[in-house]
C-alpha cells in the first residue's frame, strides 16, 4: 500500500545529470566524471553561491569600477569554490546516493571515480578558491576562511537535523558578508540584512530542489525540510519567502536606495510567489525547474542595486 503522506512514485531513471551539456562534451572522456563532480553540467549551483557576493559587492562598492574586478574575482571563485564543495559532498555522501536515484549515477557511486582522485580534485578546486581569496584584504580573507567550517560539516547535516537546509543557507550566503568585506573592510548591518535575507530564500530553493528525493530519503533515512514541511510545504515557503524580501529590503534601506530598487524588490517578491504557489512537490521535473528558475531571483535583485546605486 502507498504512503499517502509521500509523493508519487517518479519517472523511472529520473536524474538532474545533463551528460550533453557542452562543459562536458568539451572534455576528454577522462576528465568527464571530474566535470559531473564538480557539477559543471548543472550551473545554477555557481549562479546560486555567486549571485549573494555580487550582491555585497554591488551593495559596498562606491561606483561600479571598483566593483568590476572584484565582480570577476568572485565569478571565479564561485565556481571554484562550488566545485569544491559539491566533491566533499560526494566523497562524503557516495553510500547513500548510490540509493537515491536522482543521485545513483554520479561519479562515486557510478564507479566512474575513485575517492582517491575526488579529493585530489577537491584540493584542486579549492586552490584556487584560495588564490581569490588571497587577493582581498586581510580582513575578508579571515571572513572567507571562517567559512570553510560550515562548508565542511553541511553534507553531514542530512544525517542529523531536519533543517540541513540552513546550514547550506548559512554556506552558500556567506558571499554577501564577503562581498561587503572585500570593499569595506568590515561587516555592516546592511551586509548582515542580506545574510538573513539569502538564508531564507535558500530555505525556500533548496527545500523545493529537496522535495525531488522526499520518497528516496524516507526509505534511506535522510533529513530535509522537504520532508519536515511535506504537511504543509506553501505555508511554510511563503513563511521564508517574506523573509528573503524583508531581509532584501533592509538592506537597501539601509544602504539609502532610492525607490528603483524597490521596483525590483516587488519583481523579486512576485516571482517568489509565483514559484510557491505553482511549485508541485510530487512532479520532479516541475521542482526541478522551480530551482534553477531562482538565477532569475538572483539577476533581478543584482539589477535592483546597480539601477539604484548607479
Amino acid at each position: 500500500m502507498t504512503n499517502p503522506a509521500l509523493p508519487s512514485p517518479p519517472p523511472a531513471g529520473f536524474t538532474d545529470i545533463r551528460p550533453r551539456h557542452w562543459t562536458l562534451r568539451v572534455l576528454p572522456a577522462w576528465a568527464r566524471p571530474f566535470g559531473r563532480l564538480a557539477r559543471w553540467d548543472r550551473p545554477i549551483g555557481w549562479w546560486l553561491l555567486l549571485f549573494p557576493g555580487w550582491w555585497g559587492v554591488a551593495l559596498a562598492a562606491p561606483g561600479w569600477r571598483e566593483g568590476l574586478a572584484l565582480f570577476a574575482l568572485f565569478f571565479i571563485g564561485a565556481i571554484a569554490m562550488r566545485g569544491a564543495g559539491c566533491t566533499w559532498n560526494d566523497i562524503l555522501d557516495r553510500d547513500v546516493d548510490a540509493q537515491v536515484e536522482r543521485t545513483r549515477d554520479r561519479p562515486l557511486p557510478a564507479g566512474e571515480a575513485t575517492v582517491g582522485k575526488a579529493l585530489a580534485w577537491m584540493v584542486i578546486q579549492a586552490l584556487v578558491g584560495a588564490a581569490v581569496l588571497a587577493s582581498f584584504n586581510r580582513f575578508a580573507i579571515v571572513v572567507g576562511l571562517a567559512s570553510l567550517a560550515v562548508v565542511a560539516i553541511y553534507p553531514l547535516m542530512k544525517r542529523l537535523t531536519s533543517w540541513p537546509q540552513v546550514v547550506l543557507g548559512l554556506a552558500f550566503n556567506w558571499g554577501a558578508l564577503l562581498g561587503w568585506a572585500a570593499v569595506r573592510g568590515a561587516i555592516e548591518w546592511p551586509a548582515v540584512a542580506l545574510y538573513v535575507g539569502g538564508i531564507a530564500w535558500t530555505l525556500v530553493y533548496d527545500t523545493i530542489y529537496a522535495m525531488q528525493d522526499q520518497r528516496d530519503d524516507a526509505i534511506v533515512g535522510v533529513r530535509s525540510t522537504a520532508r519536515r514541511f511535506q504537511r504543509h510545504p506553501r505555508a511554510w515557503l511563503s513563511f521564508f519567502a517574506a523573509i528573503a524580501v524583508l531581509g532584501f529590503g533592509a538592506a537597501g534601506w539601509l544602504t539609502q536606495l532610492g525607490p528603483i530598487f524597490y521596483v525590483f524588490l516587488i519583481l523579486v517578491a512576485g516571482h517568489l510567489a509565483w514559484q510557491v504557489a505553482t511549485v508541485k512537490p510530487d512532479n520532479q521535473a516541475d521542482c526541478l525547474a522551480k530551482f534553477r528558475a531562482n538565477r532569475w531571483i538572483g539577476w533581478l535583485f543584482l539589477a535592483g542595486i546597480l539601477a539604484a546605486r548607479y
